[in-house]
């Protein structure tokens, strides 16, 4: 996989989602792996700086920490951006589509990243007009 690890650039993770992903795009690009095998893990269902929850093919076992990576888009040519965090499960439970599951994390490290990209989802997703963001 080609890319960068980012550790802590709050920056550059905002502006990536302000400017690299359209909006029907989006749920693709939100994909978790475990850092460790590579495996698919689920997609972000939601996100704050303190944590996320995760839409899994899988229940996970709980109050075990996870290394996980999420990759987001490439800029004009350059290579996907691979973001390395650890994270604790705190609960698990059926999703509302069979043979899923809802899992919640907090961050247990770079969180700074997910403070930015919380930030940046939620100006993308809000409704206002231009001049306003």
């Amino acid at each position: 996989m080609s890319g960068m690890a980012s550790h802590g650039n709050t920056n550059l993770v905002a502006e990536q989602l302000k400017r690299g992903i359209a909006r029907h795009q989006l749920k693709a690009y939100l994909n978790v792996y475990n850092s460790y095998s590579g495996q698919f893990m689920g997609s972000m269902g939601n996100v704050s700086c303190h944590g996320f929850m995760l839409i899994s093919p899988h229940p996970v076992l709980l109050d075990e920490e996870y290394e996980m990576q999420l990759h987001l888009p490439p800029l004009g040519g350059e290579g996907e951006t691979i973001v390395v965090f650890r994270a604790v499960s705190r609960w698990c439970r059926p999703d509302l589509t069979p043979g899923h599951y809802d899992v919640g994390f907090s961050i247990s490290d770079n969180q700074q990243i997910f403070a930015g990209l919380s930030i940046a989802l939620k100006r993308y997703f809000s409704f206002m007009h231009q001049v306003d963001a």
